[in-house]
């Protein structure tokens, strides 16, 4: 083999070798920021756009694809201690000429982080109006979006402010009073007898706490290498404080069944998809809803916990949009 031929195979091998061995050292040593690059690259390879609105000094940080069309506009609202890129993996099965808005909830990510009393449910539906509000979303009837914490706050939202919306998913919400206590509660409550405000297990300190958390928000059990959990630990710790403040406020006599208080009062059309599996909010809650609200359409979904939009993403998105182009046919046969 001619010199310069090889010398051209050990500098190839060199320059393929640096990209490699970057990708190692960042995932041994720096796996909280190979986490955020890689919400970076998805939010890119999907299209989603991050923006800010302000609404008198209030700081909302967004991801957002799209603009207002024939289909009505979705808002996304996430879960406690979670972010507005948890939406990705739905996000991918939504149509993309679809105007998508993901939303960081009060205090949490890129939204600014204030008092306790923004973060109560009223005091997050409130802000969330007023992100609706500053972004003209509620020009036109859109459709609202939450799961858990953010479901709690979709469905008070709706009881509040029906004239801005279409339709309203609740995904394992939050903020009900539920016929069978869930494993998570029942921790709680432990939790509670013992004074220990430092052991909630929604709020993790260590890959082995982290670990536990996604056993048990997820009834699909991924093996995740120590050094990602480190990773999702390292990203976390930071806002630990703040975790257990808004943990608290949502836990308290004002927002702890915010949504069973106000479910009478919707009058949007109601979607709720529940993991048959959930161990952190019991899938009987789903009946409360149905009994409260006739006509809502319920869908307990196999095999799935409480991370709904994470474990089964696709089949998320295909409910919502069933439920999106059902509602739109239904109001073109009114009209």
């Amino acid at each position: 083999m001619d010199l310069d031929v090889v010398n051209m195979f050990i500098i190839a091998g060199g320059t393929l070798a640096i990209p490699i061995l970057a990708f190692v050292a960042s995932f041994l040593l720096w796996p909280a920021a190979l986490i955020k690059v890689y919400h970076w690259y998805w939010r890119r390879r999907l299209g989603m756009q991050v923006d800010y609105a302000e609404y008198e000094g209030y700081r909302f940080c967004y991801s957002h694809r799209g603009t207002p069309g024939t289909r009505p506009s979705v808002l996304l609202l996430h879960g406690f201690s979670a972010h507005k890129d948890m939406w990705l993996g739905v996000v991918k099965f939504l149509p993309k000429n679809m105007h998508l808005v993901c939303v960081d909830m009060p205090g949490h990510e890129g939204t600014t982080r204030s008092s306790a009393v923004d973060y109560s449910i009223e005091g997050q539906v409130k802000r969330i109006h007023q992100f609706v509000k500053s972004i003209g979303l509620n020009r036109k009837p859109f459709q609202l979006i939450g799961t858990s914490m953010g479901g709690n706050v979709a469905g008070v939202y709706a009881s509040r402010h029906p004239s801005d919306l279409c339709g309203v998913t609740l995904i394992c919400p939050a903020g009900l009073q539920y016929p069978t206590e869930s494993t998570f509660v029942q921790r709680l409550r432990e939790l509670e007898k013992a004074q220990d405000s430092d052991g909630i297990p929604l709020i993790p300190s260590t890959p082995e706490e982290m670990e536990e958390m996604l056993k048990l928000c997820s009834y699909v059990r991924f093996k995740i290498p120590k050094q990602i959990l480190q990773g999702l630990v390292d990203v976390r710790i930071p806002n630990n404080d703040f975790y257990r403040e808004c943990f608290m406020e949502l836990v308290g006599e004002k927002s702890r069944h915010s949504l069973h208080e106000n479910m009478h009062l919707i009058s949007t059309p109601l979607q709720v998809i529940w993991g048959k599996n959930d161990q952190v909010l019991d899938v009987s809650g789903a009946s409360v809803l149905a009994k409260a609200i006739p006509g809502s359409q319920v869908h307990l979904l196999d095999n799935c916990g409480h991370s709904v939009v994470m474990e089964r993403p696709r089949k998320s998105a295909q409910l919502i949009m069933d439920f999106i182009i059902a509602q739109q046919n239904s109001n073109k046969k009114l009209s």
